[in-house]
């Protein structure tokens, strides 16, 4: 993707996100909170931020940038580049790269598929990684080293996991366990089932911001390489990989929409953000925890896609003006 990084100057680009935040202050249809996790529900709906973390710049941000939030399903690329770091290739044989076309809890294809889980971004193929990440150590050290990796990439020792939301988490998780032994039956866990869900739902509980989750995120726009990324030893090819992932399976069924209407690779939680890479360019982060019915934030979706109307950026080739929808 060829990108001119001068081709919109900071003042443009914070006047632009500026912008973006009053407009989705203003918005009324918000979506809903993911209500199923009680810590989740207690979430102002009323919430919006906005960062971006150029390659070569500090960030620039609007809205509530700076409160930390649930980071949830965000968390599974960070637990996917430990993974790849621990196993290689070899983590193939135990989760696929292709889209599912079903929600990110649903457990028909799995069970069609012998518990070999479609991607790593949907939950159970995020639970054979914590199970990876587990296998032959316990989950605080396991959970420890998420941390370790987000807290060097964003450069802030803060952050942390939320012992709240793990626990609530782990109290309303029933389909969560009957993903994990449904893939122990299937020979395709090798840790203990409470210990690789302990890591799952403590990678989910990571509370950050959009300020700390974009500069986390640089790794990948740099294509993996850059002493940011010291303790990921993440390749270039790597790093194209991964946001290869999330564009296709990023945003769970819903993934080719975003493409469609965005055209970045990008990461959903249900905590009501979003991760997305401009290659070469910028990581963006953009939270409201109100969600649309496939589990992806409904005004955080609506901000990348005028963020990228607004900038020109995409994988597909930059945008001169706003698209005409067809």
């Amino acid at each position: 993707m060829s990108h001119n990084r001068s081709a919109i100057e900071r003042t443009a680009l914070q006047t632009l996100v500026t912008d973006i935040a009053a407009r989705m202050a203003g918005e009324s249809d918000r979506g809903h909170v993911a209500d199923y996790i009680p810590e989740l529900a207690k979430v102002p709906l009323n919430r919006f931020g906005l960062a971006i973390a150029p390659l070569d710049q500090p960030p620039v941000v609007a809205g509530d940038a700076d409160i930390a939030f649930s980071i949830q399903s965000i968390s599974k690329v960070f637990s996917l580049t430990l993974g790849l770091e621990r196993l290689g290739a070899t983590l193939w044989q135990r989760v696929g790269r292709e889209p599912s076309g079903n929600a990110f809890n649903s457990i028909i294809q799995l069970e069609y598929e012998r518990g070999v889980p479609r991607n790593p971004f949907i939950n159970a193929g995020a639970i054979v990684l914590a199970d990876v990440l587990v296998e032959g150590r316990d989950a605080e050290t396991a959970i420890a080293d998420i941390l370790a990796l987000v807290r060097e990439l964003s450069g802030d020792s803060a952050i942390d996991s939320d012992s709240a939301v793990s626990s609530s988490e782990a109290r309303t998780g029933a389909r969560n366990r009957s993903l994990a032994h449904f893939m122990a039956a299937e020979g395709n866990m090798r840790a203990k089932v409470e210990d690789a869900l302990s890591v799952y739902f403590g990678q989910c509980s990571v509370a950050m911001s959009c300020r700390q989750l974009a500069l986390a995120g640089r790794f990948l726009a740099a294509g993996g390489s850059g002493e940011e990324v010291t303790i990921a030893h993440v390749t270039p090819e790597r790093a194209r990989r991964i946001n290869a992932l999330m564009m296709t399976c990023g945003c769970y069924d819903a993934s080719g929409e975003v493409a469609y209407r965005i055209g970045l690779p990008c990461k959903s939680g249900v905590g009501g953000g979003v991760l997305a890479i401009v290659p070469g360019v910028a990581s963006v982060a953009a939270w409201c925890p109100g969600l649309d019915e496939k589990g992806n934030s409904r005004l955080a979706m609506r901000a990348l896609e005028d963020l990228a109307h607004g900038t020109g950026w995409s994988v597909f080739g930059a945008r001169r003006r706003r698209d005409v929808e067809d």
